[in-house]
């Protein structure tokens, strides 16, 4: 078996109504997912975080090294792309590109096997994975107080027992946002906060010793995720847990932030962090060190089959009487392509996301979705 070619599926879709992160403005839904075809007619299927026209750049790039190539040769493919691409940047598009390559030869490897990828990643510890609802961007014109609230309320009345809140744009108005969210969902859920990079460390201290009030379970990313000393003043000197990791990139963007115990939970992104070869080692580095992984979830039912056969695999950690659950990620905000592009969309019962049994991801394309939503232009 050879890879024959490599293709990419632009996704998009204009938003009625744009809604915004501290760190960046949605207009419209943008993803791509990466197609890897083998001389055989197994197809495998990955995922790009970021920036989708740039990333299909890239993953074209990356062709001219993989094709005639054994598939099931994921580590060194992996290093072979990596290598070639290593002047240019060790993190980025160059990562993220070759993390949904890398996923796509998982889904190859685990349909050539008859296993899930989870089996071949050691072992389904997990059939379901509990899930928490991300959502609570600043919509426009909408209060946004009175909005997150609602919004958080409603999550919870459809069986969500954690969410997570958007913040980072003005300490005070961000407090008023945790404050109401609190008293619509009540004192039993679970709430984290999300401030995508928007403080400084002041402003970030400032917050966190103010919310803890409201009993929230991570602080996340509150500073610039360059800024590892920032985060580790920011870790000292308030008492919320801190969480990170969906910007940064490979092992060895993680081991400063490991070594240094700049954080308390890391968020790889299987799209972002180098694919399933590179989270595995991510996820081994992070409980050297103790410190808990929740993968960060940001995409199509492709990401969300990928994160969910990473979650099946994590072990649980030794030296805990009653380990620590995994729990996931799950996207609220409007995407109308998200599960279309499968013919079995992948959706949550009560707060709870089952994993797939089936070969690889455990997904089936929808090409006629993958048409409907191609871009016009």
């Amino acid at each position: 078996m050879k890879i024959a070619d490599i293709r990419t599926h632009l996704l998009e879709h204009q938003l009625e109504t744009a809604f915004e992160s501290a760190s960046m403005r949605f207009d419209k839904r943008s993803h791509v997912l990466v197609e890897v075809i083998c001389d055989d007619g197994t197809i495998g299927w990955g995922e790009c975080l970021g920036p989708a026209r740039p990333n299909a750049a890239v993953v074209d790039a990356y062709k001219g090294f993989l094709i005639g190539q054994n598939p099931l040769e994921t580590e060194k493919l992996w290093a072979t792309c990596y290598n070639a691409l290593r002047d240019q940047g060790q993190r980025g598009l160059t990562v993220t590109a070759l993390s949904g390559i890398d996923i796509a030869l998982w889904d190859i490897k685990g349909k050539h096997f008859g296993a899930p990828i989870s089996t071949l990643l050691g072992g389904r510890w997990h059939d379901r994975i509990e899930a928490y609802a991300t959502g609570s961007f600043k919509r426009d014109g909408v209060d946004r107080v009175q909005d997150n609230a609602l919004e958080m309320a409603a999550h919870a009345e459809a069986g969500f027992d954690r969410m997570k809140v958007k913040i980072g744009f003005d300490v005070a108005e961000d407090l008023r946002v945790i404050k109401a969210v609190r008293e619509a969902i009540g004192p039993t859920w679970r709430l984290m906060i999300d401030a995508n990079h928007g403080y400084t460390a002041a402003e970030a201290i400032k917050l966190g010793q103010a919310a803890a009030e409201f009993d929230i379970d991570w602080f996340e990313e509150p500073v610039l995720p360059e800024q590892l000393s920032a985060y580790r003043d920011v870790r000292a000197r308030q008492p919320l847990p801190l969480a990170a990791g969906e910007t940064w990139h490979t092992r060895w963007g993680y081991r400063e932030a490991l070594e240094s115990r700049a954080v308390d939970i890391i968020q790889p992104d299987l799209c972002g962090v180098g694919g399933f070869s590179e989270a595995k080692k991510v996820a081994d580095l992070a409980s050297v060190y103790g410190v808990r992984v929740v993968p960060h979830v940001w995409g199509t039912a492709v990401q969300i089959a990928a994160a969910l056969q990473f979650l099946s695999s994590m072990v649980p950690d030794p030296v805990r009487t009653a380990p620590v659950a995994p729990i996931m990620e799950f996207d609220r905000t409007h995407n109308p392509f998200r599960q279309a592009i499968v013919t079995s969309p992948i959706e949550h019962e009560n707060g709870w996301v089952h994993v797939p049994d089936g070969p690889g991801l455990g997904i089936e394309i929808n090409r006629d979705a993958l048409r409907d939503f191609a871009p016009r232009d």
